[in-house]
């Protein structure tokens, strides 16, 4: 069977050659900048072995790279958890059928999303420091500030998202959760928004990778994460370059572990949530794939109502 390829036409001998040709002098340029930065970092005395192991061993991971980390992750952590209800809220709000409604919850997305994540930082510590001393410890002021500003930036992210989910699903989820006497609303909680949850969860992740490395934005305010203490480590031992290396490593690990649990996550629910269809002309088994999806939508619709009979 010959392989069909419907945006492009297969490139041809000579194009193969071009191709071929190019990635090969792209491998050599890349080979030859990390052989000069590799020599230039060794004119230095920079790849000293010992400067290297006092940034991996037993010390710098008790005092210094776990301690940072912990505090990295559970300010991610929360702030994840604390986004999704935020752009959860304002995303069904921005769906709502009362248009003063959906017109604050629209001025309160836009003025977060619009507004830097590091001025908001910056701003919160202020007034968290200043105002708010009687309530917040100020030396658990930076902590805090870093949480809500993650917070609040992303969470108007989020509401974006769970807006622009919604209005990309078929209309026939709507209007088969309307034919069956849902509401506006019920068809919303019920039908749509947990529909767009499962579209938009690639998206969701790429926005928790960005609540954990915006995490280290909290650096300047005097917040103690992982990068904070890889300076610590990096001034006590003379290895400043190789402390950030380091974090710079264990950042890439987990955002790439986070991407992987995304992908899994995303094809196991894929595979539940598909309609079975026949192959067949280009364009017919969508519109196959949205009746199934309909009427699995008017089935929940009725079960829903017929709970809330029972009620």
């Amino acid at each position: 069977m010959s392989t069909q390829y419907v945006l492009f036409d297969a490139p041809g001998p000579r194009s193969r050659r071009i191709i071929t040709i190019l990635n090969i002098l792209v491998a050599l340029i890349v080979i030859g900048v990390l052989v000069w930065v590799y020599q230039a970092l060794a004119a230095q005395g920079q790849m000293s072995p010992h400067l290297w192991w006092n940034a991996i061993n037993t010390n710098a991971w008790v005092n210094y790279l776990l301690p940072g980390l912990t505090f990295t992750l559970q300010a991610a952590a929360i702030a994840v958890v604390s986004s999704v209800v935020f752009g959860l809220f304002f995303g069904f709000l921005r769906l709502a059928p009362v248009r003063i409604l959906r017109w604050i919850s629209m001025v309160i997305v836009e003025f977060f999303r619009a507004v830097p994540v590091l001025v908001l930082m910056v701003f919160l510590h202020f007034f968290f420091s200043q105002y708010l001393s009687n309530v917040i410890d100020p030396r658990n002021s930076a902590y805090y500030a870093v949480i809500v500003a993650l917070t609040l930036y992303n969470g108007a992210v989020i509401a974006e998202l769970v807006r622009a989910g919604v209005r990309s699903l078929p209309a026939g989820q709507r209007e088969a959760a309307l034919a069956v006497g849902m509401t506006t609303t019920k068809s919303l909680r019920y039908v749509e928004v947990p529909q767009a949850l499962v579209a938009m969860l690639p998206s969701l992740v790429s926005q928790f990778v960005i609540i954990l490395k915006d995490s280290a934005l909290g650096y300047i305010i005097g917040f103690s994460e992982l990068l904070r203490y890889s300076r610590h480590l990096g001034a006590g031992y003379g290895n400043i370059m190789q402390a950030l290396v380091v974090a710079a490593i264990i950042f890439i690990i987990i955002n790439s572990l986070l991407v992987q649990l995304a992908q899994m996550l995303s094809r196991r629910l894929s595979s539940r949530t598909s309609g079975v269809t026949e192959v067949g002309i280009p364009g017919i088994a969508p519109i196959a794939g949205d009746t199934v999806e309909d009427e699995a939508t008017e089935t929940r619709a009725q079960a829903i109502i017929q709970q809330d009979k029972r009620k």
